[in-house]
């Protein structure tokens, strides 16, 4: 008997097993793939030991940033980052759910912080932006190096989640 998955959300119909945690195979949900943002997002928020909590508040509201600037280059580049990553992060979750790979997913900052390391806004006229864009570079990069690290990992076999239930 296949063993029920341990979402908060909703679950109906599949898109093929996935592995929990303990091995066990699980049928992921095929719908309700908006609400997969926000069950990646409730993961990470509640489920991380305490420090990558803090991280991934941190990143969150950097990049949230972007709100403030919506009429700048820097801001739109970002936001469409952002929202590729989570579509491209929603496909991978619902393949191998909760696993290392889904640093994947911010694989389009890379060209975003060279672009923002090349065009930088002048800090004598546009400070606030000056400041935003350069925290968004430092906290990007250093989420990507961590990502990459993650998605090494899980090459090399580390499937496990690094969260526990």
């Amino acid at each position: 008997m296949e063993k029920q998955h341990r979402s908060f959300l909703p679950t109906k119909g599949s898109v093929g097993p996935v592995p929990e945690p303990n091995g066990d195979k699980i049928q992921r949900n095929g719908n309700y793939r908006s609400m997969r943002a926000f069950e990646i997002l409730w993961i990470a928020l509640f489920r991380f030991q305490p420090v990558a909590r803090v991280w991934a508040v941190c990143l969150i509201l950097v990049n949230l940033g972007s709100l403030f600037f919506l009429d700048t280059i820097y801001a739109q580049m970002n936001l469409a980052a952002i929202g590729l990553g989570i579509a491209l992060m929603i496909f991978i979750y619902q393949r191998v759910g909760f696993a290392r790979l889904l640093g994947i997913g911010h694989i389009l900052w890379v060209p975003m912080i060279a672009y923002f390391l090349m065009n930088l806004p002048d800090a004598m006229s546009q400070p606030t932006l000056y400041v935003w864009v350069v925290a968004l570079i430092v906290f990007n990069t250093v989420s990507l190096v961590i990502d990459s690290i993650d998605v090494l990992r899980f090459l090399r076999g580390e499937r496990a989640p690094h969260y526990t239930w």
